[in-house]
């Protein structure tokens, strides 16, 4: 009999939005009247901007030519989308990456779990607690922890706990590690870093030859112009980070499927032999075996995001979630919660009321208020007694949400 990859036997009993999903299955199925407003997975809701369906549209009627037909692409993506991607989002705050430096690809979820290919098994592994599971449930399929204990963290990883007691910074490790996940804005608890905090960061990565993984999937719901977005504004960062990105929330692409991953040439790491080798050709020979390339229909989509009239609609797409955030911030503070986040980023984190755990809140709301959120729980240990509300909706179900939240 064909054997099993054991290291999924590891993995907890359901990674968390397939649980709320089992959950909220269960409840329509007793409760069919029930008129369910979904605030939990981060899902975008309105139409993609008009510059990206026309580009996708274009390039439909290209395909259906001789001339303009295209099939197998660079599986790095097309120049035209990576010139775009460079200038506009890199070099126009400062930051020295390439063209040749960018790989698009169908979902920055993907390449930040694809990254651990190119990486050894031996490496110290630090991440934020609560966390995106992705980052802990990839190393646990690939055999990179221990087992699973009581509280749900993993052997073999360093926990770096944020709060509200520690203005959900994360804290440098008191001992060296090699491999390091931040998100900023931070999914869940909508956390920013400052430059001076992403410094110490890059600092501590450089004098241990560590190598950070930096996903600024929601860089683009930024709203102070001093904080940055790239780890690449931050001086030294080239020699010690990979960074992830999206067209998913800030231009709606969750069902189209394009990101980008920046792998900076020069970015060294270490072979079993001790000596250095490039992270870029072997992410480069990565990509090249395993991905065929995202489809030029899409990519003539996300190249229309760099437009004049796709920036401006990209910009109203994120101001709309902004002002779902906004008020979703506003109404649960005037009914007495405490709630974080939701100023630069599209999700508001808020703390459990009545001392309520995650997971009895969720069903409490669910129950009672037939309004799906995220349980803190399940994000880590850390996150217990907290709570993630997504502004990803239409304003009609938010502002109805916030009514049946009050009315609780």
């Amino acid at each position: 009999m064909v054997k099993v990859n054991g290291n999924y036997l590891k993995l907890k009993a359901g990674y968390l939005f397939p649980e709320i999903g089992r959950r909220v299955k269960a409840f329509s199925s007793a409760n069919p009247e029930a008129q369910l407003i979904r605030l939990g997975i981060g899902d975008v809701t309105e139409p993609l901007p008009q510059a990206c369906r026309d580009a996708m549209k274009s390039a439909i009627d290209e395909m259906g030519t001789a001339e303009g037909f295209h099939g197998y692409g660079p599986e790095q993506g097309y120049a035209w989308l990576r010139e775009a991607i460079a200038r506009d989002d890199f070099q126009a705050r400062g930051c020295e990456i390439s063209a040749e430096e960018i790989f698009v690809s169908d979902g920055s979820k993907c390449d930040s779990s694809n990254i651990l290919d190119i990486l050894g098994s031996g490496n110290r592994i630090a991440v934020t607690d609560p966390v995106y599971p992705v980052y802990v449930d990839s190393n646990v399929m690939a055999g990179r922890t221990g087992e699973s204990g009581d509280d749900g963290r993993y052997g073999g990883l360093t926990y770096l706990p944020i709060s509200a007691d520690n203005g959900f910074a994360a804290q440098i490790p008191s001992e060296p590690v090699d491999l390091i996940y931040l998100c900023y804005p931070n999914n869940p608890t909508g956390a920013v870093a400052t430059k001076a905090q992403l410094k110490a960061w890059v600092d501590y990565a450089r004098t241990n030859k560590a190598l950070i993984l930096f996903d600024a999937a929601y860089e683009a719901f930024i709203q102070d112009p001093d904080l940055p977005h790239s780890i690449y504004e931050i001086e030294g960062a080239r020699d010690c980070a990979i960074e992830f990105r999206s067209f998913s929330k800030n231009a709606g692409f969750t069902g189209t499927r394009c990101a980008l991953t920046v792998v900076p040439k020069g970015l060294m790491g270490k072979a079993d032999d001790g000596s250095e080798v490039e992270l870029w050709g072997l992410w480069n020979r990565r990509q090249s075996t395993k991905f065929n390339g995202v489809s030029y229909i899409i990519q003539r989509g996300a190249e229309a995001v760099y437009s004049d009239a796709g920036q401006q609609e990209v910009k109203a797409l994120v101001n709309f979630y902004m002002e779902n955030a906004a008020i979703i911030r506003r109404e649960l503070s005037a009914a007495g919660i405490e709630v974080h986040g939701g100023e630069h980023a599209p999700y508001v984190w808020l703390k459990t009321p009545l001392g309520m755990d995650s997971w009895s809140f969720f069903d409490h709301l669910l129950q009672k208020a037939n309004v799906v959120g995220t349980p803190g729980s399940g994000f880590g240990a850390a996150g217990e007694g907290y709570f993630r509300l997504s502004a990803f909706n239409s304003r009609r179900n938010v502002d109805e949400a916030m009514a049946r939240i009050r009315n609780l």
